[in-house]
């Protein structure tokens, strides 16, 4: 009778484990120096070596002539152990078994003596099935258990198992085995069978296994069925990965714009009977690989796609931003989760299919985002057209015409260390008026904290384009002349007020003690004189 490939080429030895060293080096090791634990936690997901390694470990306490920890599997023990004609060795299986009733008839048993090897263990499979009334019937009995009896407690699902059982036992963490792990046992047992597979074709097995060797060789098994000779067109058809153009097709159409297309794509697949939430979960995968590939440079190795499809996947890629991609995967997730609890599926798909095709249907934060995203790479790739200012020529024409109806403004240069923030003195008899002053100070605790310490405590008013600043503090006018922090004041007040001002210092002190000057003109010569001599020059009027 034929026997599948996981099943004949299962490990009978620590070291036939792939992946696992970690747990098989240090399983061995105890097993050598009589240090075996009484009960031990196995976790991982699916077809890593979870039972396998409860079965070696059976095995290996109980073996006659243990050989560096493994079990020899030629004494009688062990040959009995893989007839099922020993039944020291009980293996449970949680998901059916998982009532209080069942770890009673367990509790019950242990108190007597193994029948025929050293030790009776017990290998409760999916563990975390176990109800809670079970869970706390077997507390006590895994806590202290006889010394002739050892529990091996396996589950894909460690987070659902309970603390006070996960604290009682010894665990071991099984990885996901690694791609070239299993293209190497898969090479192995290929040459051993009589048939052959290309390095591409053992590699895509591999992907698609997911980290799971009994996948791995469920698939290659099934290849081995269809051809001889497998190649990665042979695991494809076997696998069902053909047929992905319409998700191509779906995601060219979304990027495109073009609704009417989408719909007409899902219509078709709709007419064949292919299910919305499928269709939906294939789609998001669709978009998890254009990020992949947009992302990670040696996409090929995360990607579970042939050579051909990796090139179709890079040149699609171009033409999404990164934040488009993101944002259709969050939005069909969303249309997901409606889907499974929604009336009718196809209208789910179609709008969310709507959504994603016609930007301007989204207002949210994400949908502003992806659209600025989207006219910045229409502009990188030269898809938008931007209009030029007016040639020399046409500018010229008629110069005093446009003059006398539009006189020039007064250009305003920026504020730097030479060009303080006291650009110009405000004209004289401009009526002052009153500016919120607190709530410019709060703005500026957003963007400049410094400046705001200087100003705390100072007041201003308005007066024509001018706002004055009215401080005690002497460091204000050194602080005030860099181009951050006057640039920063600028723009709290016109957070605050909805328009520009130009900034100006009331030095208060020399007010109160000079009030007659308040309103003197300055002399334009002193002014220059004085500048001046700030850059180094002296001017001699003597003359």
């Amino acid at each position: 009778m034929y026997q599948v490939l996981y099943r004949k080429y299962r490990p009978r030895v620590f070291s036939d484990v792939v992946g696992q060293e970690h747990i098989t080096t240090t399983l061995a090791k105890e097993i050598e120096e009589g240090k075996t634990a009484h009960a031990y936690l196995f976790t991982g997901s699916r077809g890593t070596g979870k039972t396998t390694c409860a079965k070696i470990l059976s095995k290996a306490v109980n073996c006659l002539n243990p050989q560096n920890g493994n079990p020899c599997n030629e004494c009688e023990i062990c040959r009995g152990l893989d007839a099922g004609t020993i039944l020291d060795v009980v293996e449970i299986d949680a998901a059916s078994n998982n009532g209080v009733d069942s770890i009673r008839d367990i509790r019950d048993e242990i108190s007597f003596t193994p029948a025929a090897c050293q030790y009776r263990v017990y290998i409760i499979d999916e563990v975390h099935m176990l109800s809670i009334g079970a869970f706390n019937a077997l507390l006590k009995t895994l806590e202290e258990p006889p010394a002739h009896v050892k529990f091996i407690l396996a589950t894909t699902e460690v987070h659902k198992l309970p603390v006070t059982i996960v604290s009682r036992c010894q665990r071991f963490d099984f990885r996901r085995v690694s791609p070239q792990a299993m293209t190497g046992r898969m090479k192995d047992i290929a040459e051993m069978e009589g048939f052959t597979a290309d390095d591409e074709a053992l590699s895509l097995i591999a992907r698609l296994a997911d980290g799971g060797m009994r996948d791995a060789l469920s698939l290659l098994d099934q290849c081995a069925g269809r051809s001889r000779a497998i190649t990665a067109e042979t695991v494809c058809s076997v696998a069902g990965m053909t047929g992905r153009d319409h998700l191509f097709a779906l995601a060219e159409a979304v990027c495109g714009k073009d609704s009417a297309k989408a719909l007409e794509i899902i219509n078709d697949l709709y007419a064949t009977s292919c299910d919305m939430e499928r269709l939906c979960s294939d789609l998001i995968g669709h978009m998890r690989n254009l990020m992949i590939v947009k992302t990670v440079r040696s996409a090929s190795e995360i990607l579970v796609c042939t050579a051909e499809e990796l090139a179709q996947y890079r040149a699609q890629s171009e033409k999404f931003t990164l934040e488009n991609i993101l944002y259709c995967i969050s939005r069909l997730q969303e249309s997901m989760a409606n889907i499974k609890r929604g009336v009718n599926r196809r209208t789910e798909m179609e709008m969310a299919i709507i959504r994603l095709s016609t930007p301007s249907l989204s207002a949210d934060t994400e949908g502003l985002l992806r659209r600025v995203a989207d006219i910045e790479l229409r502009l990188r790739s030269g898809h938008v057209a931007v209009s030029s200012p007016a040639p020399a020529a046409e500018a010229a024409i008629a110069p005093e015409r446009v003059n006398q109806e539009t006189p020039a403004a007064p250009e305003e240069r920026p504020v730097t260390e030479e060009n303080p923030a006291q650009e110009n003195t405000p004209a004289q008899g401009d009526a002052e008026s009153s500016i919120d002053w607190a709530e410019v100070l709060l703005e500026l605790t957003k963007t400049n904290m410094p400046l705001w310490g200087i100003l705390n405590g100072s007041s201003a008013v308005i007066s024509g384009d001018y706002v004055l600043i009215s401080s005690d503090n002497p460091t204000l006018s050194s602080f005030i002349k860099t181009g951050r922090n006057a640039r920063d004041v600028k723009e709290a007040i016109f957070r605050v007020t909805g328009r520009k001002y130009r900034l100006g210092i009331r030095n208060a002190a020399a007010e109160q003690e000079n009030p007659q000057q308040e309103h003197k003109a300055e002399d334009p010569l002193e002014n220059l004189i004085g500048r001046a001599k700030d850059m180094g020059i002296n001017i001699d009027i003597r003359n």
